[in-house]
């Protein structure tokens, strides 16, 4: 755990705007899955946070990856060099799968020769596999509920139930193995009922497949959506896990393999910004503070994962309401309209916490500022 004083000290030493990864906060995240999940076995959703460093963390706590492009691929791929060929390819059978639905050809011609995991969702993408990556085996998405999820996808991937075994169906009859289903229930899911309807809908398809000859399936990918703790109205996830547990033992037999892709659960926590105010002003009777980080750069979340992380001082005194912008030209740049901070000077230090996921991860260098300089500790 980081405290506040070792926090300002890593931005005095190390200058700002500076993103912290917490590894040992990764470990502790990773091990309570595990602990409140033990049939579950931990696919870490790269996107979340592709750093190098902390897939080569969750590696060595015995984490799978799920990977959506071949950038990430590699990223993963790059930690199992030293293994023999023979035991590499087992181990990417073992430790990654490919879960986006929809590939380019190129990518599947690629994949091909490692005999991939690969999720699909339609006709096409079982064309487009039986063509490019012949050797792949296939789990199928499927649309379930994602009510009440921050980041809702059911209406860009998964089959509907009424055409799951249809679709896999289709791929046998071209020769390709269709091992499972996967789904996910939206992103930062508080709503346990999604999961809940979710494995019902995949034991009913399950079912399906069997009583119409296809029984081929041995694994579910219940996907990601495990929400992190970024306040106190997140339930604690042994909740979640005492609900996800009863409903799989109560619907699948032992030797059904059960995956999961948590991203923001495990690296969400793990995530530190730490900045400089560097400007401020009154606006319509409100304070305004400029700093040197925002939302093209590691507070990017808060546009693209409907994300609030709150901006905190290191000084203390009376606070009232102020807006934060960030350092750029664009009026979109604006971390928060209500931020409840004391009275800042130029070059004062603030922070915010709970930031690993999906921040950094989608950094730009718009309008010539360059995302936070990243900072690992107890590695």
């Amino acid at each position: 755990m980081i405290t506040l004083k070792q926090l300002k000290q890593l931005g005095e030493k190390h200058g700002t705007p500076l993103f912290v990864i917490d590894h040992d906060e990764l470990r502790k995240n990773y091990r309570q899955f595990r602990k409140y999940l033990p049939r579950v076995q931990v696919y870490f959703a790269v996107k979340a946070n592709p750093d190098p460093e902390i897939v080569r963390t969750l590696y060595r706590e015995g984490a799978s990856f799920d990977v959506a492009s071949m950038p990430e691929f590699m990223i993963v791929h790059e930690n199992i060099k030293h293994l023999p060929a023979k035991q590499r390819q087992d181990w990417i059978w073992d430790k990654i799968i490919y879960a986006n639905p929809t590939k380019p050809t190129s990518t599947l011609e690629e994949l091909n020769q490692y005999k991939p995991l690969v999720t699909f969702d339609n006709l096409e993408e079982i064309q487009k596999i039986k063509k490019h990556a012949p050797n792949a085996g296939l789990a199928l998405r499927l649309k379930v509920p994602n009510t009440g999820a921050m980041v809702e996808l059911s209406s860009k991937f998964g089959a509907s139930p009424g055409e799951a075994v249809d679709l896999i169906l289709a791929a046998d009859r071209v020769g390709l193995t269709v091992e499972g289903i996967s789904f996910h229930v939206g992103s930062q899911t508080t709503n346990f009922e999604n999961y809940v309807q979710a494995l019902s809908l995949t034991a009913n398809i399950f079912q399906e497949a069997k009583d119409r000859g296809y029984h081929k399936m041995n694994l579910i990918d219940i996907g990601g959506g495990f929400p992190a703790p970024y306040d106190s109205s997140v339930k604690p996830f042994r909740e979640l896990a005492k609900v996800i547990n009863t409903e799989i033992e109560r619907l699948f037999p032992k030797d059904i393999q059960i995956l999961a892709e948590p991203g923001r659960f495990l690296v969400a926590s793990a995530g530190y910004a730490v900045s400089q105010v560097t400007g401020k002003a009154v606006r319509d009777g409100k304070m305004c503070y400029y700093i040197n980080d925002g939302v093209y750069h590691t507070y990017s979340g808060v546009i693209f994962d409907h994300c609030k992380y709150p901006v905190k001082a290191f000084k203390k005194g009376p606070t009232q309401i102020c807006s934060v912008f960030g350092p750029t030209c664009d009026a979109l740049d604006v971390v928060s309209m209500a931020e409840n901070l004391p009275d800042l000077q130029r070059d004062d230090y603030v922070y915010s916490v709970n930031i690993g996921a999906y921040s950094h991860a989608s950094a730009t260098y718009f309008n010539g500022f360059p995302p936070a300089k990243v900072v690992h500790v107890n590695r």
